[in-house]
C-alpha cells in the first residue's frame, strides 16, 4: 500500500534548498523502490497553506501540490528549515502548526529540518522529549520552548514518531536516515551514492562554534563568565570563583547551571576546547602543544575531554580541518 508524504511548505521565510533536497532524495528513493518492488513507497506532495510562496525576494518560487485542507490523511511530515525570523514564520503559519499537531494525533510521522524545529515546538508536541537544531540557535529554542530537551550534540533525535535534525545541510543525513527507516538499507545507501552523502552521520559536535552562553539575565553569572574567559589558562577553582562571588560553592554551581545549562567546569572545559579547535585547524602544533597551550598537562584527559565536547579525538579533528596537516605528515 502507498504511503503519503507531505513536504511542508510554510509560509514566510523558508530554506528552500531544505524543501527541494528532500523532494529530490524522496522521489529517488521511490524509483529505486519501485525498480525492485514494483510500486512507489509514498506518493510525495508538497503542502503548505497557500498556493504560492516565494523565496530570495521572488527569485524562486515554491507551489505546493495541495493545501492543507485536501490532506485527509498523511503518513509522513517532513518540516523544512525556516531562516532567522522563527518568531513571525510561526506566527504567520498557526493554521499549519494545528494541522501538523491533528495528524500527528491521527497517527502521522513528523521530521523537523534544522530551525524547522521551531515549527515543530510550536504545536507542543516536542515537550518534555529531545530535540536538535542548528547549533547556533540552541539557546534562542531553549529560552522560547523551556519543556524541551535541547540536545545540539545530536544530529538526528528520534522519538516516538518525531524526528528532528542539526544544522544547515545535515538534513541531507536526516532524509537518508529517514529513507532507511520508511524503505529499507538499500535504498538508502543508493541515495547515498547518488547524491554523495556521507552515510551513518551521528552528530554535529564537531562543528559547534562555542561562543559562551549569555543569553540570561543573571549579572553575577555573566561577570562570572567574563572572568573566566579573561583568566582561562589561570587555575581558578570553582570554589574559589565562588568565595570571589561570596555565595557558597552549591548556591554558584545552582546560578550557574541555570543560567548557562553548563556547569562551570564543563563551560570552562568548552571555552578550552574551543581554543583548541581553532589552534588544531590554523597552525603546525603538535597535539601536546596545544594541550599545553590550553592549560592542560595529562594528554589522556585532554583528549578525553576533547572527544567528549566534538565527537572526535584532537588528532582526528586536525587531520580533517588542517589544510597543512596532509603537506607534513
Amino acid at each position: 500500500m502507498t504511503k503519503h508524504l507531505s513536504i511542508l511548505v510554510p509560509d514566510g521565510e523558508n530554506n528552500l534548498s531544505s524543501i527541494v533536497g528532500a523532494y529530490k532524495i524522496f522521489n529517488r528513493a521511490n524509483s529505486f523502490w519501485k525498480e525492485n518492488h514494483l510500486h512507489d513507497k509514498f506518493k510525495i506532495e508538497l503542502v503548505g497553506i497557500s498556493n504560492q510562496v516565494d523565496f530570495h525576494n521572488g527569485l524562486f518560487t515554491a507551489k505546493p501540490h495541495k493545501l492543507i485542507d485536501d490532506i485527509l490523511q498523511t503518513d509522513l511530515i517532513v518540516i523544512p528549515s525556516l531562516n532567522h525570523n522563527h518568531e513571525q514564520t510561526v506566527k504567520l503559519n498557526k493554521p499549519l502548526i494545528d494541522w501538523i499537531e491533528m495528524h500527528y494525533k491521527n497517527g502521522a510521522d513528523v521530521a523537523s529540518i534544522c530551525t524547522g524545529a521551531f515549527l515543530l515546538a510550536s504545536t507542543g508536541l516536542l515537550n518534555g522529549r529531545t530535540c536538535s537544531t542548528h547549533w547556533a540557535f540552541e539557546d534562542v529554542l531553549k529560552n522560547f520552548y523551556p519543556k524541551i530537551k535541547v540536545h545540539t550534540d545530536k544530529l538526528i533525535t528520534d522519538e516516538n514518531g518525531i524526528y528532528t535534525n542539526g544544522g544547515a545541510y545535515s538534513f541531507l543525513n536526516l532524509i537518508v536516515y529517514l529513507v532507511e527507516k520508511y524503505y529499507d538499507r538499500q535504498t538508502a545507501l543508493f541515495c547515498c551514492k547518488v547524491f554523495q552523502i556521507e552515510v551513518d552521520r551521528h552528530s554535529q559536535s564537531e562543528f559547534i562554534v562555542f561562543k559562551g552562553q549569555k543569553n540570561h539575565s543573571d549579572p553575577l553569572i555573566l561577570d562570572a563568565q567574563r572572568h573566566i574567559e579573561e583568566n582561562l589558562l589561570e587555575k581558578t577553582t570553582v570554589q574559589a570563583l565562588a568565595a570571589k562571588y561570596n555565595i557558597s560553592r552549591r548556591n554558584f554551581d545552582r546560578r550557574f547551571i541555570k543560567a548557562t545549562g553548563n556547569t562551570p567546569i564543563l563551560y570552562t572545559q568548552r571555552l578550552k576546547i574551543e581554543v583548541a579547535k581553532k589552534m588544531l585547524e590554523t597552525t603546525r602544533n603538535s597535539i601536546n602543544e596545544v594541550m599545553y597551550e590550553v592549560g592542560y598537562s595529562d594528554l589522556k584527559a585532554f583528549r578525553e575531554v576533547f572527544k567528549n565536547i566534538t565527537g572526535i579525538s584532537p588528532s582526528d579533528y586536525k587531520n580533517k580541518y588542517n589544510k597543512d596537516s596532509f603537506a607534513f605528515r
